[in-house]
């Protein structure tokens, strides 16, 4: 009996995490995050300030929490991209058209994402981990259709020497250019 409670409140505490989160969505994109206030975040999920306090040391550890929704959201998107084409070159094709999809239908998650690098510095240990953790995710799909390109021919040996060290290569490229042409 002591198990479906503990799940169940699991539920209702992911449930909690989750509004707030959607909440601080929706005010820092009418607001801006200088200006809104943990009171706003709290009013708008409905929930008391303390009780957003019990899931959120501060606005940065919320706003963290989206950058890890970010990452997820970008994951996914890359794992459809891989799962969608047969060749490492397309893979890596549909990745980057993947990318630029990112940019312009959650323009939120992708900006939350350009300043991940520095937030991650304040990051509790476990935000920490799990920000890494979809960073590496990244690297491990773009690393894993170069290898595929490499195995089927599409890329080319001589000058790839790094898979690891091109796929961050094309990543940080590929940002560049999107933040460049917009």
């Amino acid at each position: 009996m002591n198990e479906p409670l503990k799940s169940r409140r699991e539920r209702e505490k992911q449930a909690r995490y989750d509004a707030i989160l959607n909440a601080a969505e929706l005010v820092f994109s009418e607001k801006g995050y200088e200006r809104t206030s943990m009171d706003d975040i709290a009013r708008t999920a409905s929930l008391s300030r303390a009780l957003l306090y019990v899931y959120f040391k501060d606005k940065a550890a919320i706003q963290r929490g989206i950058m890890l929704r970010a990452g997820q959201s970008l994951v996914t998107r890359f794992e459809n991209a891989l799962g969608s084409a047969e060749t490492g070159l397309a893979q890596i094709r549909a990745m980057g058209e993947a990318y630029y999809r990112f940019y312009l239908e959650e323009p939120d998650y992708f900006s939350a994402l350009t300043k991940a690098s520095t937030a991650i510095a304040d990051a509790d240990e476990e935000q920490t981990r799990e920000m890494l953790c979809s960073k590496n995710e990244l690297m491990q799909l773009m690393t894993a259709a170069i290898h595929t390109g490499l195995e089927d021919g599409t890329m080319s040996r001589e000058r790839i020497s790094s898979p690891a060290q091109t796929a961050l290569y094309l990543r940080g490229a590929l940002h560049g250019v999107i933040m460049r042409a917009n």
